[in-house]
């Protein structure tokens, strides 16, 4: 997956690219980089090598002879981070907010399943520092410091799996709940029965109780959908 760098092409990406995704170029528009290059005030390289960041998340193509052009929303890399942040950035915050949550759901239970069969001892360890720290940070309005712990929690949980594709998902989750905070779809302080059912996750890990695992993160989930019903309908 794909992080734009910093400098000129950083700057460009971080125009050109919301603005992608925002739909204010729609499919098949068709971009000159000669007339990028003179509205961002960059060279040509830098804005080739913008472009080359583009076409990595499936946004645009070169054509020879045409230049190039948005593609269909349906080839993005949705699950590039930067796609999915510059996404939620974006007006069609609460939707993409509710497809990834959706796709949690489906996937971080069985995660978590698998996690408490396959979890190594300092795995265990990890996890239930992690919960521990969302609990500390749970109330005062802590949630800088709440999400610390919370995106580190599912990547364990991800992680300790032992399927290398969950644990590829451990960015797309990442972006998920730093999104839902940094634009404010979150309660001033987590709701405690889900910082209760993560420390519970952490027991059932530790434990080698796959049912429970799994039932417990379902909930959570579940609870992430329900937010979303209040604070983006």
């Amino acid at each position: 997956m794909t992080t734009p760098g910093r400098g000129l092409h950083g700057h460009v990406l971080e125009t050109l690219g919301p603005a992608i995704t925002a739909g204010e170029y729609p499919p098949g528009s068709v971009l000159r980089t000669d007339e990028l290059a003179q509205r961002f005030e960059v060279s040509r390289s830098v804005m080739r090598e913008a472009v080359r960041v583009l076409e990595s998340m499936h946004l645009v193509e070169s054509r020879r002879r045409v230049g190039v052009t948005v593609r269909q929303k349906s080839e993005w890399n949705v699950y590039d981070p930067q796609v999915i942040r510059w996404r939620l950035a974006g007006a069609d915050r609460p939707g993409q907010l509710r497809s990834l949550t959706v796709l949690r759901s489906a996937i971080e239970p069985v995660a978590a399943g698998l996690a408490a069969k396959h979890a190594t001892a300092d795995q265990c360890a990890e996890l239930t520092e992690c919960a521990l720290g969302m609990v500390a940070h749970s109330r005062g309005h802590q949630l800088e410091g709440y999400l610390v712990h919370d995106v580190a929690f599912h990547r364990v949980i991800l992680n300790a799996s032992g399927n290398e594709m969950f644990a590829r998902l451990g960015d797309v989750v990442a972006e998920v709940l730093t999104g839902r905070t940094h634009h404010e779809v979150m309660f001033e302080d987590p709701d405690p029965a889900a910082v209760t059912l993560h420390v519970q996750v952490a027991e059932a890990v530790r434990a080698g109780d796959a049912v429970r695992a799994e039932h417990l993160t379902r909930e959570i989930t579940v609870g992430a959908l329900q937010e979303l019903d209040i604070l983006a309908p």
